[in-house]
């Protein structure tokens, strides 16, 4: 299965991508990741453009064609990005969630942009008017959302967990 993990910059999309991840054993792919080795090598600088998303629909196809079960983590912020990583399930012939993670206090969203520290060398960190700024279409299609305001990770963990269990038992439009 590939687990599509988008939304914007401090709303808690990596944390938990990589606790969902360890809790099921699955290959995490973090668009960041790629976009800063693709930096480092010197071919470019940020913004990468497409290139990162490019190299992560090609590892996504390729693990998920090995039988794993991939997290593909990114802001993911457009129709044809989202579109890319169904492609790339659609190729492998597996399943596809799509899953926006939102924090809906902007007061604890900018303290988190504000607050944050980088895992990635030499990655730049952003500002909230960069967040403000960003380019985001709305999701315009069936997809689980996990509010991370107010909640551990832990308990958006939990949420998580519970959406992609009633999706597993429900059919492909189940509530989000």
């Amino acid at each position: 299965m590939l687990i599509v993990i988008g939304g914007l910059p401090g709303t808690g999309k990596t944390t938990l991508a990589r606790l969902l991840a360890g809790r099921i054993g699955a290959v995490h792919l973090r668009i960041d990741t790629i976009e800063q080795a693709i930096v480092r090598s010197g071919l470019t600088r940020h913004p990468v453009g497409s290139a990162g998303y490019a190299v992560g629909y090609a590892l996504a196809q390729e693990h998920l064609q090995q039988g794993h079960t991939v997290i593909a983590e990114s802001v993911n912020p457009l129709a044809v990005t989202r579109d890319s990583w169904l492609s790339a399930s659609q190729n492998a012939g597996v399943a596809a969630v799509e899953v926006e993670v939102v924090c809906s206090s902007l007061t604890e969203h900018q303290h988190r942009i504000g607050s944050r520290s980088v895992d990635i060398p030499d990655l730049p960190l952003l500002r909230w008017q960069d967040v403000l700024d960003r380019d985001y279409e709305p999701w315009s299609r069936d997809h689980i959302i996990v509010d991370t305001a107010g909640e551990t990770p832990d308990q958006s963990l939990r949420q998580l967990l519970q959406r992609l269990d009633s999706r597993s038992t429900d059919s492909p439009k189940s509530a989000t």
